[in-house]
């Protein structure tokens, strides 16, 4: 019978952010990588960072290179870097120069030289900075010798239980040096220009005895050091969402939350569409002020805007939104460098999520965040922004985008970009011609598994925050900007109010109906639709479903045209 047992590799901790994920754990301790790349793509300093992360006076890291006055160099511009400590160097940190046995062009001397230094330290880690540059000084009919060093430094260094990087500068062609062989793990560090950003991204080529994170990942130098941003959603652990329409984020306007059959459903992604200047700013801060007094916190992302002129306007509107910031129940998010990634924002929005437990998400505005992009991630913003979506509701997080639409449009394809797929509900604003005025109305596009009003009801934003005003019913031709009154001929029915009489038309149109779906669709407060269905239960013109639940009412009486 075979054992099942495994040979335990612990894997080092790097101290770089992000990535320890996409190694799948850390760095196997004792391995033998190569940390390769073009010029300037972080190479030496996220070698350092590694180096500064796990080395000790007891088990220091050396640093070999190849270059006039190490030191120098290294205290100069490394410790420009808040993960350098210069108290540890000398003690943990331990730099080496290699200059003297390269430029005798005898690899002997050089493997000598690093055995000779790790014997004497008994080191951690060790890392050649830069590698390639040895072999560059060595006579070019060396190739079989240079094989050969490879094979017995991997060897050494193995044995000796040091985790080793080389660093060196390669292109893509050259992946087939026998360094990339030799190598259990090899990290690929690419920069690009496009226009006026610099994109730089980490690739894990190759990682033995872990399953690393595949694709390409965002990563920033920054005074902390690299940080690494794994484009890979990771499964929340927060608590499963609840199952749809259980429970309802409402924006707090009776009216509207009516009209969406009580709020939104927890969890749903909505976008909020409209031309400029129809208060999509005006409907988000409402729904961040309703969660507030929900006892909810929200972080709201915004790109068009400082976060301080974004919570001024928030005051004209009678919200005081500073005071939610201040509290600890609120987060603006400003987040507009011309090289952004969806990577960093996700990021970010995940840490503000999680600091303040926040079940809330303004994204103001889609329009502005992918203007917000480097050209690369543009490129890729609807597959981005499908991945930030669906992380954060993943963990029942409600997300309210807005987005610029055209005036102009008549018809309902209102979303640029194509970013309706991941849109749980839409919410559509426009501008309509109403008695030579200029009006603006809102309606529900759709909602997912949820019923809701198919009217469009006009509104105003106010210094009271935004006030619903008429139904549309009574117009024709609205989505042509222009609408057309019409004088309707209604149903009449013997003992019925108008308002009655329209419910009971709505019943007859939905066929059977629930509580909420007649509020939906009459934008009624739930006391007057029950009032009014018990009237017209008692004057027999609906009916209760039998065994039907919940409890549904069908009409038993057909209007009668005058």
């Amino acid at each position: 019978m075979k054992s099942k047992a495994r040979v335990k590799i612990d894997l080092l901790p790097t101290g770089v952010p992000g990535l320890d994920r996409i190694l799948g754990g850390g760095i196997p301790e004792f391995s033998f990588n190569l940390l390769a790349g073009g010029v300037g793509t972080g190479k030496t300093t996220l070698a350092q960072q590694i180096a500064f992360a796990n080395a000790t006076p007891e088990r220091p890291a050396l640093f070999f290179t190849v270059l006039g006055e190490p030191l120098v160099k290294l205290m100069r511009y490394q410790q420009q870097f808040d993960f350098f400590d210069v108290a540890r160097v000398g003690t943990a940190v331990r730099v080496h120069n290699l200059s003297r046995e390269v430029m005798e062009r005898d690899l002997d001397k050089v493997l000598a030289r690093i055995v000779a230094e790790v014997d004497a330290a008994g080191p951690s880690i060790v890392a050649v900075d830069s590698f390639r540059t040895v072999f560059s000084a060595m006579p070019t009919d060396h190739g079989s010798q240079v094989d050969e060093f490879m094979q017995r430094l991997a060897l050494t260094l193995t044995a000796r239980e040091v985790t080793s990087f080389l660093i060196g500068e390669y292109s893509e062609p050259e992946m087939r040096n026998p360094v990339f062989t030799v190598a259990d793990g090899v990290l690929w560090l690419t920069q690009s220009a496009d226009r006026n950003s610099m994109v730089r991204k980490v690739q894990v080529v190759k990682q033995r005895g872990t399953a690393p994170m595949p694709g390409l990942h965002t990563m920033r130098i920054t005074d902390a050091g690299i940080q690494i941003f794994p484009r890979m959603i990771e499964t929340p652990k927060e608590p499963a969402r609840p199952r749809r329409g259980e429970q309802r984020a409402c924006f707090g306007i009776p009216e509207l939350d009516q009209m969406m059959g009580g709020g939104i459903p927890v969890g749903d992604a909505v976008v909020l569409a409209g031309p400029t200047g129809t208060g999509k700013t005006a409907f988000g801060t409402r729904f961040v002020a309703e969660g507030a007094a929900q006892g909810e916190s929200s972080v709201i992302l915004v790109f068009e805007e400082r976060p301080q002129d974004y919570l001024e306007r928030a005051g004209t509107l009678g919200l005081d939104l500073q005071e939610l910031v201040h509290a600890g129940r609120a987060r603006v998010l400003y987040l507009r460098p011309l090289d952004l990634s969806v990577d960093e924002t996700l990021y970010e929005i995940r840490e503000s999520v999680r600091e303040l437990g926040a079940t809330r998400l303004v994204i103001d505005s889609l329009s502005g965040f992918e203007l917000a992009l480097a050209p690369t991630f543009q490129e890729d913003f609807r597959e981005s922004l499908y991945r930030l979506v669906t992380a954060v509701t993943a963990a029942g997080v409600t997300v309210l985008m807005t987005v610029e639409t055209l005036t102009s449009s008549s018809d309902l394809r209102l979303l640029p970009g194509q970013v309706s797929f991941l849109a749980d509900d839409i919410l559509m604003l426009r501008y309509v011609e109403i008695e030579g005025g200029l009006r603006t109305i809102v309606g529900i596009v759709k909602m997912r598994g949820s019923r809701h009003t198919r009217t469009f009801r006009e509104y105003e934003v106010t210094n009271r925050g935004v006030e619903i005003g008429r139904d549309m019913r009574d117009y024709d031709d609205i989505l042509s900007g222009t609408p057309r009154l019409q004088l309707r001929v209604r149903g009449r029915y013997d003992g019925l109010t108008p308002r009655e009489a329209d419910l009971l038309d709505t019943i007859v149109r939905l066929r059977r109906a629930t509580l909420d779906d007649i509020g939906a669709e009459s934008s009624l407060p739930r006391k007057e639709v029950t009032d009014a269905i018990a009237r017209l239960v008692a004057l027999g013109y609906v009916a209760v479903e039998p065994r039907a639940r919940p409890k549904t009412w069908r009409a038993i009486a057909r209007p009668e045209s005058t």
